[in-house]
This record gives C-alpha cells, structure tokens and sequence, in this order.
C-alpha cells in the first residue's frame, strides 16, 4: 500500500489538478486588473456621468455602525466587468475550437492522378 505522502503527491501531480492550480492563479492575477480597471477607470467615468458621484464614499450610520454601501456598489461593477470579460474570453475560444474542427472537414478532396486510378486497376485485376 501506499503512504499517505505517496498517494498525495500522486494527486497532486495529476494534469486536471495541476490545471486548476494555475487557472486559479491566473484568475486571482486577472481579478486584480479587472478590479483596477473598475476602481480607477470605469467607476470614476460613471461618477463623472451622474454628476460627479463618488460610489466609495456612500454610507450610512446605524448607531455606532458605519454601513459603506459605496463598497458594495463597486463590488458589484467589478462582478459584473469580471462576468462580461469571461463571457467574451469563452466565446472567443468557442469560436476558435469550432473553426478548427470545420477547417479539417472543409479540405477539398482531391481526385487520385490517372496513375494511381491504373494501378488500382491493375491490383483490382491481379486479385481476381
């Protein structure tokens, strides 16, 4: 049997897994742009556009409680730009998978030469 050291390193390893790992990274890397691109570029525009609005700066006080709902506001921004952004990212590689697996079955087929038509003819008579 093996060890407990020996079956995680096998789990691990495996291609799926190790995958994921990076997908993982490589998503927590994207979600920091998209969240950059949110806070510093499209939020403020949209300030801008309703009258010089900050989202950050809205809040209201229950008792001794602070509510910062502004947070909130540019959470669901950067939610919505990160769900557009992937949406594209898919469809752009759907398309791309598609017009590989029609490219293959969109060849021309190409007639055999008069040589190759006589040799069959000549193996197809040699058979009998």
């Amino acid at each position: 049997m093996k060890n407990f050291g020996q079956e995680f390193k096998a789990f691990v390893m495996r291609g799926n897994v190790v995958d994921l790992a990076v997908a993982v990274v490589i998503g927590a890397a994207f979600g920091k742009i998209v969240t950059s691109l949110v806070e510093n570029i499209i939020t403020p525009l949209i300030g801008v556009l309703l009258g010089g609005v900050n989202f950050t700066g809205f809040s209201f006080t229950i008792g001794k409680a602070v509510v910062n709902y502004g947070v909130f506001i540019q959470s669901i921004f950067d939610f919505v730009v990160i769900a557009l952004a992937i949406f594209v990212a898919i469809k752009a590689l759907s398309k791309l998978q598609k017009k590989e697996e029609i490219a293959p079955s969109a060849e021309k087929i190409v007639e055999p030469t008069e040589e190759i038509k006589l040799l069959r003819e000549i193996r197809d008579s040699l058979r009998r």
